[in-house]
């Protein structure tokens, strides 16, 4: 194994593994830590976790735990895979996994750079773009979990770590990998590095070359698998054809605008959180209307913001969110027993607790949706094809595009 990736949520997981495939390389996402070693033809390991929202603690043994498998496998870099949103909370749980991974690997500078200049996230000045717009002004401040209201990088990950932050400003990234090189002081620190396009990512790979650790978005790879000497391609896909669900739990606006679009097309039902928090939500009623539908139908629960806000006050936001979760998760398993054979998930923590309950130990990396979003297949017969969207990716078409994908041959 050439790169193992420690990410921090299941659809980051499957969005820098697409990054990997694309970039040569032959990827396999796990679900968790593995009790077996890998495939000794695999160039990439990628160990999805769902540490994100955990305890700190919690997140910082679950991702040295992964970190210590992937070196076991001969990794000879590991990346800590993070939301392009930076999602994390005042104290943690970013700085204090990569303070842990560091320490564990013997690193003492660490590059982080969150920047996916192909979904409109840019790095500039140390600071956060959505698009055009400031992280702290982009949607991203209403996240329900991981609320996001500051936009200098620097401070957040001040916020979390004792270590030094330090930052490569895009004048340098743009002299070339030697000059990101030289301006990495030499002191212990993170170092924030500014990427606006998705060549200045290439150049940060190179200057990564002989690093050991890593932090960023999935566009942290994109120059990664070229120093390993592999060559751009496209992943291939087997279709796979059968009834269909789409299953959505973010609350982000491209998520919202998205279940408008499938749901003027296709059947639709809200699960509301209060039935949720109540288990008043009839999960096999639920199936059996879904698999009757001739049209892959819509289950949803995002929400507007302050719909959101309203229910987590009144009912807290732990037990809403753990209720949702708990609902979509057994709902997958229903839809599985009674044929479903393509499953697209919104959001990040949705899609957690769906695979979590779906149980497959590997996923199967295939060919891109959209920007940071593959098929996947799921082990085993009959075949079945999972899309495991973040909330804020793909266009409006995501989820009839999906379907329709999954069904087609590469």
């Amino acid at each position: 194994m050439k790169i193992g990736v420690v990410a921090d949520d299941f659809t980051g997981a499957s969005d820098i593994g697409l990054t990997l495939a694309e970039g040569g390389f032959r990827v396999s996402q796990f679900i968790g830590v593995p009790d077996v070693p890998a495939e000794a033809a695999l160039d990439a390991g990628v160990i999805a976790l769902k540490s994100r929202t955990a305890p700190v603690a919690e997140a910082v043994a679950q991702s040295v735990a992964a970190c210590d498998w992937l070196l076991a496998q001969g990794a000879q870099q590991i990346v800590l895979k993070v939301c392009s949103t930076f999602d994390s909370t005042p104290h943690g749980n970013i700085g204090p996994v990569l303070e842990a991974l560091a320490e564990r690997i013997g690193e003492d500078q660490v590059l982080v750079c969150p920047a996916f200049p192909e979904n409109g996230r840019s790095v500039y000045q140390g600071h956060l773009f959505v698009a055009d717009r400031l992280l702290s002004e982009s949607g991203m401040q209403n996240h329900p979990l991981t609320p996001m209201t500051d936009p200098d990088l620097r401070r957040v990950l001040a916020a979390q770590t004792g270590w030094d932050i330090a930052h490569v400003p895009a004048l340098s990234v743009w002299q070339g990998a030697a000059a990101i090189q030289a301006a990495i002081p030499e002191a212990r620190a993170m170092v924030i590095v500014d990427a606006v396009r998705d060549e200045d990512l290439r150049v940060i790979g190179q200057a990564a070359r002989n690093r050991r650790l890593l932090c960023g978005g999935s566009g942290i790879a994109i120059g990664l698998p070229s120093n390993f000497g592999a060559r751009p391609a496209a992943p291939s896909w087997e279709p796979v054809d059968g009834p269909g669900i789409v299953l959505s739990g973010s609350c982000s606006i491209a998520t919202r605008g998205q279940v408008e679009t499938y749901a003027a097309q296709a059947p639709s039902l809200q699960i509301e959180a209060e039935a949720a928090v109540a288990g008043e939500v009839d999960i096999d009623a639920l199936a059996d209307w879904a698999v009757a539908q001739t049209t892959p139908p819509l289950l949803f629960s995002s929400a507007d913001p302050d719909e959101v806000r309203a229910a987590q006050r009144a009912l807290g936001q732990e037990r809403v969110a753990e209720a949702i979760e708990a609902v979509f998760a057994r709902l997958a398993q229903a839809l599985v027993a009674r044929g479903t054979s393509r499953i697209v998930v919104a959001g990040g923590e949705t899609s957690g607790a769906v695979v979590a309950a779906l149980g497959p130990q590997v996923l199967e990396i295939g060919p891109r949706i959209a920007p940071g979003v593959p098929l996947m297949r799921l082990p085993g017969q009959p075949a079945r094809a999972l899309a495991l969207k973040s909330g804020n990716f793909g266009g409006p078409d995501f989820f009839s595009r999906a379907l329709d994908l999954m069904a087609a041959s590469s």
